[in-house]
């Protein structure tokens, strides 16, 4: 079994390891994309398809101090205002290259804060979203909520708008830790955005809480995960903090010295996996929790789910577009990223054009190795004749792969019959392996697998 010792020092507390909710990862794909590539794209979305669709709002009234994401504040409405009716030129544009009949599987609105937009703000940019592609039947509309920026009016707004699942970022509970990272939410606050969210029969709720924050203990962890546990959520995502303040400024502002060691961290996380599992969660993958009744432990059981940029979903989509600053879509040929500074993607769109800034085509070789790497990340294991099969590639192919894996990582996976499995032990260190696949990044080495 895997000491401590040598998890660290394969890099399982590495936050520059890739969750890999992309392959490649964003960090790699190549400026100065072509938008007239994107709107090829675009149209080449067969009529009638289903779609995944992502609106950012890169907003917050506060910037929170461990946030690594591309957010700005803001003390007023006006910039918003002006971002939301970019956002309308871009899907107008996205609009004019669409197939017709072409509908919305899986809508999400995230950030930054979308419930920083005034009701008037949610309820014209629902509908800008809806000129563009309707919601098709049973579509899940999802949206990041911040208990803190939220009112009965907004509630209102959104549901009424055809929300049904909620997102809030629980983070950790205790005052004291919250005061550190510069997020204060109380439990109390909470609460009241779940109930009324559950008043106006949206009963669906996902919750994101960390473990790694400073000064974090096993005693907080538990109290911040059973009073997580009392508001009744059906899919949690327990993520690692990462500290990388050299992509975040803000986390400068972090006592590095109060951070939990690589020991406390692995801690942190067994009392806060325990806690789900007792009161009836199914484990997900590296870092999900979920009810058995929840679509996404369905997903997991019955091999249908996947990865992407929120982390795990039962979203089968072959395409999932973004719009707004930094926004990353998804195409069967490839990644596409808005420009990711608020002025510049403004700009773009204000001129007429797809504001597309970076991306990635994909070759041959990325769909192999992305796919053997979602299905380890997703099942801890992978079927390399069925990968062989689904994507017309030849199992001796798939094989050479696993080259020199055994030797990287002794006694953390099996391959029979082409079957790749994660030894239960080294489950911790599924991205570990997964990176064994990577070619854009660096192997368990430290050599460099790049072509």
């Amino acid at each position: 079994m895997q000491t401590l010792t040598q998890l660290r020092q394969l890099g399982l507390f590495d936050a520059r390891v890739p969750r890999y909710t992309s392959y490649p990862p964003a960090t790699h794909f190549k400026p100065g994309f072509s938008a007239d590539t994107v709107g090829d794209w675009i149209r080449a979305i067969p009529e009638n398809a289903t779609i995944s669709f992502y609106v950012h709002v890169p907003f917050c009234r506060r910037l929170c101090w461990f946030c690594a994401c591309r957010t700005q504040g803001t003390a007023n409405a006006e910039p918003v205002q002006a971002y939301v009716d970019t956002v309308k030129m871009e899907l107008a544009q996205i609009a004019e290259r669409l197939a017709p009949g072409v509908k919305i599987e899986h809508l999400h609105w995230g950030g930054g804060t979308p419930t920083l937009l005034r009701p008037e703000m949610i309820t014209d940019l629902a509908a800008a979203v809806k000129d563009m592609a309707p919601l098709a039947d049973n579509a899940q509309f999802s949206v990041e909520i911040d208990p803190n920026e939220i009112d009965g009016d907004r509630l209102d707004a959104l549901a009424a708008a055809g929300m049904n699942r909620a997102s809030i970022g629980v983070q950790d509970f205790d005052p004291m830790i919250q005061e550190v990272i510069g997020r204060p939410q109380s439990y109390e606050i909470t609460k009241d955005a779940v109930e009324g969210l559950r008043e106006r029969g949206i009963t669906s709720l996902n919750a994101d809480i960390l473990y790694g924050l400073p000064h974090q203990t096993k005693e907080r962890m538990a109290d911040s995960v059973q009073k997580l546990l009392s508001l009744g959520p059906d899919r949690v995502a327990l993520f690692g903090y990462a500290h990388v303040p050299w992509m975040a400024k803000r986390q400068t502002l972090i006592p590095t010295e109060a951070l939990p060691s690589p020991e406390g961290r692995l801690e942190l996380f067994n009392t806060a996996r325990e806690l789900f599992l007792a009161d009836g969660f199914a484990e997900i993958g590296i870092d999900h929790f979920a009810l058995p009744t929840d679509g996404l432990e369905v997903a997991h059981q019955n091999g249908s789910m996947r990865r992407n940029f929120q982390g795990y979903t039962e979203d089968k989509s072959e395409v999932l577009i973004g719009v707004g600053a930094s926004s990353i879509s998804r195409y069967p040929q490839g990644y596409a990223q808005n420009e990711p500074a608020t002025g510049k993607y403004q700009g773009r769109v204000r001129a007429g054009e797809l504001a597309s800034a970076r991306g990635h085509v994909f070759d041959r070789d990325d769909h192999l190795r992305g796919r053997i790497i979602e299905l380890i990340l997703c099942d801890f294991r992978a079927d390399l004749n069925q990968v062989a099969v689904e994507l017309d590639a030849s199992l001796d192919e798939l094989l050479a792969m696993c080259a020199g894996l055994d030797e990287a990582m002794p006694d953390t996976t099996t391959l029979v019959d082409g079957v790749l499995t994660i030894k239960e032990h080294a489950k911790p260190l599924a991205r570990i392996i997964a990176r064994h696949f990577d070619a854009y990044e660096m192997n368990a080495s430290g050599h460099s697998q790049a072509v």
